[in-house]
């Protein structure tokens, strides 16, 4: 099943986003966010787990991303503050297997994307 993101937009830098994402529990254990670049591979941002609530962010997102979903209404959520240029992509979420992605960080591994959201920081 394909995710899809909404919640872009442009923004200054500094400024902040919060992405959604409708989704359920699937048989994948772990649900994330991810982004590409123009011109460059796409990667891993922040993942949880749908039991337990534990997360994981990439190092470049750390402190300034914050990762959320509710089990109940189904929604996968991504706060960012204090955005950067850098931050600008087109942000997907997914779900995925920590076994067989690496909590999401092994991209390669990642199937089945859905419709992404555009995020554009201006400097």
């Amino acid at each position: 099943v394909q995710l899809q993101a909404c919640g872009g937009g442009l923004v200054q830098t500094g400024g902040s986003l919060r992405l959604s994402c409708a989704a359920s529990a699937y048989s994948k254990d772990v649900v994330g966010w991810f982004r590409q670049a123009p011109g460059k591979e796409r990667e891993f941002v922040a993942t949880i787990r749908w039991i337990g609530a534990r997360t994981r962010y990439a190092d470049s997102v750390k402190g300034r991303f914050t990762i959320s979903r509710d089990n109940v209404k189904g929604m996968l959520s991504l706060q960012m503050n204090n955005l950067k240029p850098e931050d600008t992509a087109v942000y997907y979420c997914n779900a995925v297997s920590t076994q067989l992605t690496g909590w999401g960080k092994r991209t390669s591994n990642v199937n089945d994307w859905g419709q992404g959201t555009q995020v554009t920081v201006s400097s």
